[in-house]
């Protein structure tokens, strides 16, 4: 049976193509090649103003090299850049120890690497991250399947004393909605560890074409959803033990973002927090012994 030859990379494609394109089409060719990432989340009129180009020229080389629109090439752009995972979760686990205290010492790692994974985190990434969350009109909190329960956590501290501000992206709604509703005074956190969940990415880019300040918390620089970020916050999810990779970074990252960004609210902040806590009392939200 006759082997099936992968299919070339898109980029790979346009490299080898560029020597047939006519001038122009050169010049435009070199600029896609050189901004793969701007290629696949900004659209064709904002990159034909920033190459100098007509945005036709972007149909015409996608055409050149056998797609049928811009679209097309974009989406192969995009696909291609998408890391494979075929087993993140069950490629990590491992056979059982022997012994008896095999467990115990599987713990004893796991803290252990947690541990050294936290006095990894830069504090004054945070910081300046909790700066631009203190500044933004609104703040935006995204994050999908295990990371949702970071998102949610993070959104919750920072609505106790920001409670119209903070939105969790898909919390209402279709999240495509929000995507449409960043503004470029917004702050956007964007939580994610491999494998990446297509919509974490697709935020990310809503919140590039905005103009929205994009805030990544993620566990390596090369993360999709984290190329581009005015603040890039890591955190060691691989290094752990164990079937699935540690989130204990991404909490005390939120945790951390959501205490600085109150102190930095003053006396406004602790007003709202004061406010919230006197709802909750009324609402009866928390049990108290009698006797």
């Amino acid at each position: 049976m006759a082997q099936v030859q992968p299919k070339p990379s898109p980029l790979n494609e346009l490299c080898s193509a560029l020597p047939s394109l006519p001038m122009r089409l050169q010049e435009v060719g070199r600029f896609v090649a050189a901004n793969d990432y701007d290629a696949t989340t900004r659209s064709m009129r904002d990159l034909a103003s920033v190459a100098g180009a007509d945005p036709a020229s972007f149909t015409r080389l996608a055409k050149a090299l056998g797609y049928s629109g811009w679209d097309e090439l974009r989406a192969a752009l995009t696909e291609a850049r998408r890391p494979a995972q075929v087993s993140p979760f069950s490629g990590r686990a491992k056979s059982r120890r022997a012994g008896p205290n095999a467990d115990v010492t599987l713990v004893n790692e796991k803290l252990e690497a947690e541990a050294a994974g936290l006095a990894r985190i830069s504090s004054s990434a945070i910081a300046e991250a909790a700066r631009a969350l203190h500044s933004a009109n609104r703040i935006w909190i995204s994050g999908f399947r295990s990371c949702r329960s970071v998102a949610e956590l993070l959104t919750y501290q920072l609505r106790l004393f920001r409670p119209d501000a903070v939105q969790l992206v898909g919390g209402s709604g279709p999240f495509d909605l929000d995507h449409g509703a960043f503004r470029a005074d917004d702050a956007v956190v964007v939580l994610g560890f491999a494998p990446y969940t297509t919509v974490s990415v697709e935020t990310a880019r809503a919140a590039h074409q905005a103009g929205a300040t994009l805030i990544a918390i993620s566990d390596t620089i090369s993360a999709p959803m984290a190329e581009g970020a005015d603040h890039l916050l890591l955190f060691e999810a691989a290094a752990s033990p164990g079937f699935f990779p540690s989130l204990t970074g991404a909490i005390a990252i939120a945790q951390s973002l959501a205490a600085v960004t109150f102190t930095l609210g003053g006396a406004a902040a602790k007003r709202k927090l004061e406010q919230t806590e006197g709802r909750l009392a009324e609402m009866s939200q928390y049990f108290v012994e009698k006797g």
